[in-house]
């Protein structure tokens, strides 16, 4: 374990238990059959929440469609249609899981299978974007979350696109950019994908090809760290295709919120998201008005509860950066330090390793979401460990104009590495 990473762990441990959350973490284990609760865990106690991980508590049909459904799905959303060779039927799991604490919890995701094709499946893992309100997650709503989906599985393989924490179904907040739990609630819906889709009928071959789009860009590429390291012996991580994702907060992202890089509205839903998700992480700040400028400062932290959508709360806020954080918070977001740089560098090492799979890094050049420096960065990071990547530069697109342009390539690429 890196210094940082052993100091970060031990930080968030004593800001949990300063902040009484010990106890609420063990409550959660109340509903899972043969764990004993008690405040303080065990050795055997924390063994069986591990032997629990991505055990498959439910199916829930959620979509069935033929292939000139999901044509006329995919066109309505400005997207392309040449992928598609299947219908489709989608399928929301509940499964276990563990919270950033280790603690045992569920979550939900989407399976989706092709209506025809090999008996046996290949299995593509799409991390979504940003997302505010729990109901717009994957297995939730049919919408853009599910675009990846019905766009991979038309295509021949199974998909399994994981709400991560707190968002479709499950239960709590979501730790946005926390890049541990996401990870591990992925590893845990390949898991529970593998169950769901053997019972089905339509079993896994093992080989994963993983793409993400936005904050799921980046955590795709933190899940293919995790996948090529052997975090699951049943999985062979074949190819990776991470898009317009947030690799290098410290370096790019968060530079980029103070420099125009990054337009306004998009700087303010995503600074405040992440600084009230992080806080109950790391020892940011004790109370909102240390952050927040008022009014602000005493509706921010509830606007995050995962009921509220992104236009409810952007009309909650103002405008800009400087109308939000404080004089004191503004010029500390610039200079990081405490716990603020080490929320940022908890999310920064999922570039620093050398993969043996083919991998594409996707952005736009136009992006005032997530700059494309991000993707150049990681780039330069994997460049380092020996593998040279090429960053696909989609040109004059905005953040999800790279999504659009993009998504197809990443099903045809899936397809020709595939063969």
């Amino acid at each position: 374990m890196r210094d940082e990473t052993r100091k970060a762990h031990e930080t968030r441990t004593s800001w949990r238990a300063r902040r009484g959350l010990a106890g609420a973490a063990a409550l959660l284990l109340a509903g899972l059959a043969g764990v004993v609760v008690a405040p303080v865990a065990s050795a055997g106690e924390r063994a069986q929440v591990q032997t629990l991980r991505g055990e498959l508590v439910s199916v829930t049909p959620v979509a069935d469609h033929d292939a000139g459904q999901v044509k006329a799905f995919l066109a309505e959303r400005d997207m392309a249609t040449d992928v598609v060779r299947y219908g489709v039927r989608s399928y929301r799991l509940t499964y276990r899981t563990v919270d950033p604490y280790g603690e045992a919890t569920t979550a939900t995701g989407l399976l989706t299978l092709p209506a025809g094709g090999k008996h046996r499946l290949d299995l593509v893992s799409d991390t979504h974007g940003t997302m505010v309100n729990r109901d717009y997650a994957p297995s939730v709503e049919e919408d853009f979350g599910r675009i990846p989906s019905y766009m991979n599985a038309s295509a021949g393989r199974a998909v399994a696109a994981p709400d991560y924490l707190g968002l479709g179904k499950g239960p709590g907040t979501h730790p946005y950019m926390d890049t541990c739990s996401s990870v591990t609630a992925s590893v845990d819906m390949l898991r529970a994908a593998r169950t769901a889709a053997g019972r089905l009928g339509r079993p896994l071959t093992g080989d994963v090809y993983a793409t993400g789009f936005s904050q799921g860009g980046q955590v795709a590429m933190a899940l293919g760290r995790a996948l090529d390291g052997g975090v699951d012996r049943h999985f062979r991580l074949k190819a990776l295709a991470p898009v317009s994702g947030p690799y290098d907060l410290e370096g790019q992202e968060v530079p980029a919120l103070f420099d125009g890089r990054v337009n306004d509205a998009s700087g303010v839903l995503y600074i405040s998201y992440w600084l009230v998700a992080q806080n109950r992480l790391h020892p940011i700040y004790k109370d909102p008005a240390e952050a927040f400028r008022a009014p602000y400062a005493s509706r921010v932290e509830g606007l995050y509860d995962g009921t509220h959508v992104e236009e409810d709360i952007l009309a909650a806020l103002p405008s800009t950066l400087k109308e939000l954080l404080t004089p004191s918070f503004y010029e500390r977001m610039q200079h990081p330090g405490g716990g603020l740089l080490e929320a940022m560098r908890s999310a920064d090492h999922t570039c620093d390793w050398k993969p043996e799979m083919p991998v594409r890094l996707y952005a736009g050049a136009a992006d005032t979401d997530v700059p494309i420096g991000n993707a150049r960065s990681c780039a330069r990071q994997l460049a380092g460990e020996g593998v040279p990547v090429t960053v696909v530069n989609q040109g004059d697109v905005d953040h999800f104009g790279s999504f659009q342009v993009s998504a197809p390539q990443v099903v045809r690429w899936f397809d020709a590495v595939g063969r």
